[in-house]
C-alpha cells in the first residue's frame, strides 16, 4: 500500500538539511521552485568551503519520479549562477557522483535523490570534491543563505554531459579480483542475485562483472511497489523466495543475494538458504576479508548501534576501533583525518579508507562476492565461523516506534536526561553512553539503544543480546516504557 499523506502534512516545511541532504514530499516540500533556489546556493557554499580553483559542479540523479527534470533544473540554475556543470547523461548510484566529483577535481556534486525514502519523496544531496558528504558547516551555510535571501550571480557557465558509470566502474574493478568472481559465476560455482529495488544500482553488477547476474526489480518503478527502496526483510520476500526456490532446484556450490537501496549507497545480503543478512553481519565478514586476504590496515569505525562482534573481530587482527554517533557523515569525517580500513553503520552504509569517504553499496557487494569466492563458503558460514573465533554469539533487532506527537518525544527525552533507568527488563544498567541517544549496557551482556528521529515523532529502538529472546524482551520493555509516558 502506498504511503498515506494527510492534507495537513502537505503544508510546505522549511528547507533543512539532515544527516545526508534535504528531502521532502514531491510537490509539497520538494518543488521545482525550491530546487531552483537551493541548487545555486549549494554550489556557492561548495565554492566558499573548498576554494574557487575549480568552478565545476557535478549534477546527477536517481530513478525517482521527475528526477531527471529536477536535476536539469538544478543544472540550469547552477550554470546561470556562474558555475560550469557536468550533467549526468543517465541515472547512477550516488557514490558514482561522489567519485566523479573527486576524479574530475570538481567543487563537488549535487545529486537529486531521496535514497531509501518512499516514492512520494525526492531530495538533494551535497557532496564535496573530496568524494563524500559535506560537513554540517556547509549545509548550515546553505540554510543561512536561504534565510537571508542571498542571490548568486555571475557570467553564465557551461553545461556538458558525461557518463557517470565509466570511470566509476573502472575504479571499482581495480579494487577486487574481478576475474576470480567472473570465473566462479561462469563455471556455475557461484550464482549471484541482485535486488536493485527499482533503484539506481540497476545494471551495476552486470556492468562490473558481465553476464550471469540475476537482477530482480530492474524496472523503473517510482512508487517502489507501494513500499520503499530500503534493504529490509519486509521488502525482500521476492528475493528470499527466489533463492529458496533455486536452492531446491539446484545444487550450486554457492548462492549470494545482494540488495541495494534506492541510490545504491546502502547494502544488505541474503545467504544461500534465503536468510536476510544485515550489515551487522556483513561488516565483520568484510573486516576479516580486507585485513587477511587483502592486507589492509587501519581503524575500524563503527557507530554506537553497531554490533559488539565488530570490535571483537577487529581485536583478532589488532585493528583499532573508533566509535561515532549514528550517521555516515561522522564516519566520513574520521576517514578524512585517519587511516581507516572500513567504516560502517547498521543501516547498511559501508565505506573504505582506500577508496573515497563515502558509503558504496556496489563496492561492498564486490567485496562480499570476493570473500565468498576466496573462502568457498556461504556468507552465513563465514559469519558463524567468526562468532566461534571470538566466542561471541549474538542476535540483533531494531524497531521504529511512532510517537503520538513531538510533545511526547520531548517528555521522553526529558525523562532520559533527568531520570534514566537503572534497571531494564529485570537487568541492572551497568553503563550508559549518550553520544547519540542513550545506549544502556546491561548486566547480562546485552544492550539497548534508545534514539529519537531528529525530524519526526519516531523513537528508534535497537538491541543486541546473546539470544533473540533477550533482544525481544529489551525491545518490548522499551516500547512499553515509551507508551506509558
Amino acid at each position: 500500500m502506498a504511503a498515506h499523506v494527510s492534507p495537513a502534512s502537505l503544508a510546505a516545511k522549511p528547507i533543512s538539511f539532515g544527516t545526508d541532504g534535504w528531502r521532502g514530499v514531491i510537490a509539497a516540500d520538494f518543488t521545482f521552485e525550491r530546487v531552483l533556489r537551493v541548487a545555486p546556493l549549494a554550489a556557492e557554499a561548495l565554492a566558499q568551503a573548498y576554494g574557487d580553483a575549480s568552478r565545476t559542479v557535478i549534477v546527477g540523479y536517481d530513478r525517482r519520479f521527475l528526477s531527471e527534470e529536477f536535476a536539469k533544473a538544478a543544472a540550469d540554475a547552477i550554470s546561470a549562477a556562474g558555475f560550469d556543470v557536468l550533467f549526468s547523461e543517465s541515472y547512477a548510484p550516488t557514490p558514482a557522483f561522489s567519485w566523479a566529483a573527486k576524479q574530475q577535481n570538481a567543487l563537488g556534486a549535487i545529486v537529486i535523490t531521496a535514497s531509501h525514502n518512499p516514492g512520494i519523496y525526492s531530495g538533494l544531496k551535497v557532496k564535496g570534491g573530496f568524494g563524500g558528504s559535506v560537513p554540517p558547516e556547509v549545509t548550515q551555510k546553505i540554510e543561512a543563505m536561504l534565510q537571508s535571501n542571498h542571490q548568486v550571480t555571475g557570467p553564465a557557465g557551461s553545461i556538458q554531459t558525461f557518463d557517470p558509470w565509466q570511470s566509476y566502474c573502472e575504479v571499482l574493478r581495480t579494487r577486487v579480483n574481478i576475474g576470480a568472481i567472473q570465473a566462479a559465476i561462469a563455471s556455475g560455482k557461484l550464482t549471484v542475485f541482485a535486488d536493485v529495488m527499482h533503484g539506481a544500482a540497476a545494471t551495476g553488477l552486470a556492468r562490473l562483472l558481465g553476464e550471469g547476474i540475476h537482477e530482480l526489480n530492474s524496472d523503473r518503478d517510482p512508487l517502489f511497489e507501494g513500499g520503499a527502496p530500503e534493504p529490509l526483510p519486509r521488502y525482500l520476500s521476492k528475493l528470499m523466495q527466489t533463492i529458496q526456490e533455486r536452492r531446491r532446484q539446484s545444487a550450486a556450490d554457492l548462492m549470494v543475494g545482494l540488495v541495494f537501496d534506492g541510490d545504491s549507497d546502502r547494502v544488505a545480503a541474503v545467504d544461500g538458504q534465503g536468510n536476510f543478512l544485515s550489515s551487522q553481519v556483513l561488516i565483520p565478514i568484510l573486516i576479516e576479508h580486507l585485513a587477511v586476504n587483502r592486507g589492509y590496515q587501519g581503524e575500524v569505525i563503527k557507530t554506537i548501534s553497531g554490533s559488539n562482534l565488530i570490535p571483537k573481530v577487529a581485536e583478532l587482527y589488532n585493528l583499532p576501533v573508533y566509535q561515532t554517533p549514528i550517521g555516515y557523515k561522522y564516519i566520513a569525517d574520521r576517514m578524512l583525518e585517519a587511516q581507516v580500513l572500513l567504516g560502517g553503520e547498521e543501516s547498511g552504509g559501508i565505506g573504505y579508507g582506500h577508496h573515497i569517504p563515502e558509503r558504496d553499496a556496489l563496492l561492498s557487494a564486490l567485496y562480499v562476492l570476493e570473500a565468498v569466492v576466496q573462502s568457498g563458503q556461504d556468507l552465513s558460514d563465514l559469519y558463524s565461523r567468526l562468532q566461534d573465533k571470538t566466542s561471541y554469539h549474538s542476535t540483533y533487532d531494531r524497531i521504529d516506534l511512532p510517537l503520538a506527537s513531538m510533545e511526547v518525544r520531548a517528555r521522553l527525552l526529558e525523562i532520559l536526561q533527568t531520570q534514566p533507568p537503572t534497571e531494564i527488563a529485570g537487568q541492572t544498567v551497568t553503563d550508559c553512553l549518550s553520544i547519540d541517544g542513550y545506549k544502556f549496557q546491561l548486566a547480562d551482556q546485552s544492550w539497548l539503544l534508545i534514539r529519537f528521529s531528529g525530524t519526526e515523532p519516531v523513537l528508534r529502538l535497537y538491541s543486541e543480546a546473546l539470544s533473540d529472546e533477550v533482544v525481544q524482551r529489551n525491545l518490548t520493555w522499551a516500547k512499553d516504557w515509551a507508551e506509558s509516558i
